[in-house]
């Protein structure tokens, strides 16, 4: 559309409003041959169609009278017209101050470069709608149809050829069908940013900050890990050793609470142990004693004891009388 042609749909959207408040045949009527006058007029010479014909709402007095139709009353109706033609011509004008900017003479020349990318889009957040509404509220990046990923698929593909269909078809339209395709775009447009926003506080919730939520391990023993000490086979102890699993990925346990490295400084390269000094056995160099241990096969016996006896005493015919006396027989 040319800076001429703006003008003047411009122009007869002005005189519209102005004559709201009258019957829609009868002011059909009356703007009829509106269009095809003022490119006459803007044809003619130069200057704009409000220098020449003078305010659209002065115009349209004029054909209200010419016409023998009532004076305005400035009715409701009206005045909701003169509004909606305030705000398009305010869109007008931001529409063609963002539009060098991006390139283009106007902000809508390159937005209509990208509907094919929105029938797409519009037919994927579609199909991701239903997903939501079909699976009680959990959604992947693929939709699903009561749970089955290939039904969803199914779906998308025929949600897109939709979109794209209407998308070609929008202009010739009537008005009701084409305001009700722009209500549901906007509500696929909102359904998209909640999903965002949803998609971020997940986010957020799974990478907490070390000072924020932690998750909780059940009966994990490496939880209370601080420091790992590592010792050779003569119990040295091992210094600057890095730990690693069997795909050559590193192990990390504990926290450097001591370690001269900072918390930031590229923890995958931070050696154990972190504290050498808080070596459990020995210090750095000097071999670890062994534990004293009983030696296999030797076991411990019992000594006998000494049990104190009383001590035997003589009586008169020399006999110990700790002892048996022999007795006479016969």
């Amino acid at each position: 559309m040319t800076v001429m042609e703006q003008e003047i749909a411009d122009y007869v959207a002005r005189v519209r409003a102005a004559l709201a408040d009258l019957p829609p045949a009868r002011r059909d009527e009356l703007t009829e041959d509106l269009p095809d006058h003022l490119a006459e007029v803007a044809a003619e010479a130069e200057g704009s169609l409000v220098d020449r014909l003078g305010e659209p709402e002065a115009y349209a007095a004029e054909l209200r009278a010419a016409a023998g139709a009532p004076p305005s009353g400035r009715n409701l109706d009206q005045r909701v017209a003169a509004a909606v033609v305030r705000v398009r011509g305010r869109l007008r004008a931001l529409d063609t101050r963002l539009g060098p900017p991006l390139g283009y003479a106007t902000a809508s020349d390159f937005l209509r470069l990208l509907r094919p990318g929105w029938w797409v889009l519009r037919g994927y957040l579609a199909a991701m709608l239903v997903t939501v509404m079909s699976t009680g509220g959990t959604f992947g990046l693929l939709p699903r149809f009561g749970g089955e990923l290939i039904a969803g698929l199914v779906m998308l593909v025929a949600f897109v050829l939709a979109s794209i269909w209407l998308g070609r078809r929008s202009a010739n339209l009537s008005r009701w069908p084409r305001s009700a395709m722009q209500v549901a775009s906007a509500a696929l447009v909102v359904f998209a940013l909640a999903a965002v926003v949803n998609a971020e506080d997940r986010a957020g919730y799974l990478n907490r900050d070390p000072y924020g939520y932690d998750q909780m391990s059940v009966d994990n023993p490496y939880d209370r890990v601080r420091d790992v000490f590592v010792y050779d086979s003569e119990g040295r102890l091992v210094e600057n050793a890095r730990l690693f699993d069997q795909n050559g990925d590193p192990i990390r346990l504990g926290y450097p609470d001591c370690s001269p490295y900072g918390v930031d400084d590229k923890p995958l390269l931070r050696p154990y142990p972190y504290c050498p000094n808080q070596a459990p056995f020995g210090v750095p160099g000097v071999p670890a004693p062994a534990p004293a241990t009983p030696s296999a096969g030797v076991t411990a016996t019992p000594r006998p004891t000494a049990t104190a006896t009383a001590p035997a005493t003589m009586d008169p015919t020399g006999t110990p009388s700790g002892a048996p006396r022999p007795t006479a027989t016969g």
